[in-house]
């Protein structure tokens, strides 16, 4: 299983910050040098964009063979990755350049696992390779290395094997970071504490509605968060409008966009590790999370579309929660959710029932959460479905068969305070007008 530590490098004096920033402008430079080359070998009708020059002499005395090698790997898997796209229709343009010397470049770099080493303690630090003309010039014995501090609290302290390290200078925050992804061994996962299941209802408004067959309900709510991720996208759109002809991005601009998409992750990952903890506490062993295809053919305004794609990112956050689960042996199925947020729960009907902001309706009589009630009409449709095929392979009657569904709790509402989320106070909206009558799943 594959994670990422993050923490914060601290340059131990104004030398070696130097130095730092030094090696990392070399390394976008070299980036620009390589990408550059591509981009015109990809304009030529028989361009061969993975012929490019060798940089090791140019580069080498600064940045170090093995980061020289890692940069050219990094750009050449930027350039798969764009054909790749590009055989799908979904290529939006070639690797782009890391900033440029007039308007500052992205200060970045890759570390080769064997160019460096991280120890984590009471005085954490990381040791990196740098070329030898930088050694000679800042004072660096032959096989000395530049020694950094280390800030951060890593999830993964212990591992099996660590992989390359991405280095890179954070401007809004004015600190450095780096991101070391490390395998880690299946001996040192959770593993589920039952047999019970949970289904996601990923919506525009609410983020994600959760219902368990242990009873239990959970509603993430998104209106804050989209609101301060639609304010960021217009301030960015304005910056845009002011650009004089020829440009069409400036610092600010990406410093925007930056500070937009990493709050947007933050909520992501928080949300992810914060539900599959609760519902590892629930028992729960596997969880169902609606198919893509379904997302997009269900949500039907610009609005939803701009929530549910632009904001919440649906691909990405369903890599986290799978990613999140697989720590503590859950797994996460996705499954046609076709229909669940127009079905009543109460007579089943499909044409008959309305859907106003959050609230669901019938001429039955039932009234509730909308997507509460999805998720409900989502866990139960597919139990039912677990249960018919367990009963076929098992040849048993359907009163031979056990019933695990609970009568639902009161739902659980959780708003984002950025930092985690933390339960409302108040009573999660239109649940006090929930047919008590359905309010139980796989009956």
């Amino acid at each position: 299983m594959r994670r990422t530590n993050t923490f914060e490098v601290v340059p131990q004096s104004e030398e070696d910050e130097e130095l730092l920033r030094r090696l990392l402008d070399a390394s976008a430079a070299l980036w620009n040098e390589i990408n550059f080359e591509r981009r015109e070998r990809y304009a030529e009708p028989d361009g061969d964009v993975w012929d490019i020059s060798e940089y090791r002499g140019r580069y080498g005395g600064v940045l170090g063979a093995s980061t020289v090698q890692q940069i050219e790997r990094k750009n050449r898997e930027a350039w798969r990755s764009f054909f790749a796209l590009q055989q799908k229709g979904e290529a939006n343009g070639t690797p782009g350049y890391w900033g440029n010397r007039e308007d500052g470049r992205e200060l970045r770099t890759y570390i080769r696992n064997t160019s460096y080493s991280v120890e984590w303690g009471t005085y954490s630090r990381l040791e990196i390779l740098v070329g030898q003309d930088l050694k000679d010039e800042y004072g660096l014995d032959r096989q000395e290395r530049l020694r950094l501090e280390v800030r951060g609290d890593p999830s993964w302290n212990e591992y099996d094997k660590q992989g390359r390290l991405e280095l890179y200078y954070d401007e809004y925050s004015d600190r450095f970071r780096a991101f070391q992804p490390v395998t880690i061994g299946t001996s040192r996962l959770a593993s589920p504490l039952a047999d019970e299941t949970a289904a996601l209802d990923i919506g525009a408004n609410n983020l994600v509605a959760c219902t368990t067959t242990t009873g239990t309900q959970l509603l993430y709510e998104g209106g804050d968060l989209f609101e301060r991720f639609r304010k960021a996208t217009r301030e960015i759109s304005r910056l845009q409008s002011k650009l004089r002809e020829g440009r069409y991005s400036s610092n600010r601009i990406r410093s925007l966009y930056r500070r937009r998409t990493r709050r947007r992750d933050h909520a992501q990952d928080a949300l992810a590790r914060d539900l599959v903890e609760r519902l590892h506490a629930e028992g729960v062993s596997t969880v169902y999370v609606g198919a893509l295809t379904d997302v997009l053919d269900t949500h039907w305004s610009v609005e939803a579309n701009a929530k549910t794609h632009n904001f919440w990112a649906f691909r990405a956050f369903v890599k986290r929660l799978v990613c999140t689960a697989e720590e503590y042996g859950i797994s996460v199925e996705a499954r046609s959710e076709a229909w669940t947020s127009q079905e009543c729960p109460q007579c089943g009907s499909t044409e008959r029932t309305t859907r106003h902001g959050d609230t669901l309706t019938c001429p039955c009589g039932f009234e509730g959460h909308a997507d509460l009630t999805a998720s409900e009409t989502f866990l139960r449709r597919h139990q039912k479905s677990q249960i018919s095929d367990w009963r076929t392979r098992h040849c048993v009657s359907r009163q031979q068969q056990t019933n695990v569904a609970r009568p639902m709790a009161r739902p659980v509402c959780l708003k984002w305070d950025d930092h985690r989320w933390s339960e409302s106070p108040r009573s999660c909206p239109n649940e006090e007008h929930t047919n008590p009558q359905v309010a139980s799943v796989g009956r």
